[in-house]
């Protein structure tokens, strides 16, 4: 591991004498590369800047356990422990940090929210879990846009399309995708029994041009008036625009822009993502025995969360994680979950990465 280490910084140390290249500094195109790979480094070199020093601390401290002196003795016994966990605890994370980045990490995501089983139970349900991810991205400092969204038959949602954008979204929300279930008492049961109702959720990471290009000769055009949530001011026009890409058959809309130029941007947005969507699940398939440990793969058929109101208990299936204080989590405050599948998945492709069994790769 320490000659790995040794050759990213060496890399590291390379990008950074790069920035004052001018031959780099006048391309803009070159510069902005050289600083996103050095970026992308330096947390992991100034971890391992870190551990080796504690590493010579713990050298040295060993050293003074053979000493004459009986002061430097008593405190090598003292701070031997101490130092030890720390190595160790730096040992873990430089693992984690040396893991192979996933590409889509730094991408913004277009988030997608659907009622499923439950009638309007089910999207009351959306409409919250949309409202709990939006106060989640505000405490992220994200920005949030609703690209397209089309009310339920009681207030909630069938179906919404979100554009999150910042740091690292999709680091944090890829673990979001599949089918989130909730069990509770609907407002309009009058003799309080308890439903179940299920909504999907789907994660994707924003494509960019270089990832997927569209001819346009295989997109078809639609436009028509703005209706429902999102269009009542814009209702007199047709600014709303559908997309359907002839060769998938996928179809995409938006009409939460007043202009029909805006709404066609965010709608080729979107269909951009599902194309890139696609062929990551090709590609996810094709390595299946490489990286059938990972999940946000966008199954919708796998039931991933349930939110039992009566018990005030949210259950990740999962990784096995129970967690109480609903209102608090419906409320925007998912971190601690989301970290949670973060961590859970992030240990398991390390044990997949050294190799460590069968367990490594269920």
């Amino acid at each position: 591991m320490i000659d790995k280490l040794e050759e990213v910084e060496r890399k590291f140390e390379r990008l950074t004498a790069d920035l004052s290249n001018p031959d780099i500094i006048s391309d803009t195109t070159k510069l902005q590369r050289v600083s996103k790979e050095r970026a992308g480094l330096e947390k992991l070199v100034e971890a391992f800047r870190a551990y080796r020093k504690v590493l010579a601390d713990l050298k040295e401290v060993e050293a003074w356990l053979g000493s004459s002196d009986p002061d430097e003795k008593a405190y090598a016994r003292e701070s031997l422990p101490g130092l030890k966990a720390q190595r160790d605890e730096m040992e873990a994370e430089l693992k984690i940090l040396l893991l192979p980045k996933d590409p889509n990490d730094d991408k913004n995501v277009i988030l997608e929210i659907r009622a499923g089983a439950g009638g309007d139970e089910a999207g009351l349900f959306a409409e919250e879990v949309m409202q709990m991810y939006l106060r989640y991205a505000d405490r992220k400092g994200w920005k949030a846009e609703i690209m397209d969204m089309s009310a339920g038959g009681a207030g909630g949602v069938k179906d919404v399309s979100i554009m999150l954008s910042g740091d690292g979204v999709y680091s944090h929300l890829k673990y979001e995708s599949g089918v989130h279930r909730v069990q509770r008492v609907p407002a309009t049961e009058a003799q309080g029994r308890i439903h179940t109702s299920t909504i999907t959720v789907s994660v994707m990471p924003e494509a960019e041009d270089v990832d997927i290009k569209i001819n346009p000769a295989d997109v078809e055009m639609q436009v028509m008036r703005s209706t429902g949530s999102g269009g009542q001011s814009v209702n007199t026009t047709d600014s709303a625009v559908r997309l359907i890409h002839k060769p998938s058959g996928i179809v995409v809309k938006c009409q939460q822009e007043k202009s029909q130029t805006k709404n066609r941007a965010m709608a080729e947005r979107m269909l951009r993502a599902k194309l890139y969507e696609i062929e990551q699940e090709r590609i996810r398939n094709e390595r299946d025995s490489m990286r059938r440990g990972q999940v946000g793969t966008g199954d919708r058929s796998e039931k991933i969360r349930t939110y039992n109101f009566p018990q005030d208990r949210l259950t990740d299936h999962r990784i096995g994680l129970t967690v109480h204080n609903l209102p608090a989590i419906m409320g925007g405050g998912v971190e601690d979950v989301i970290t949670a599948c973060r961590t859970h998945y992030q240990a398991e492709a390390l044990k997949q990465q050294m190799g460590s069994g069968p367990g490594a790769s269920a």
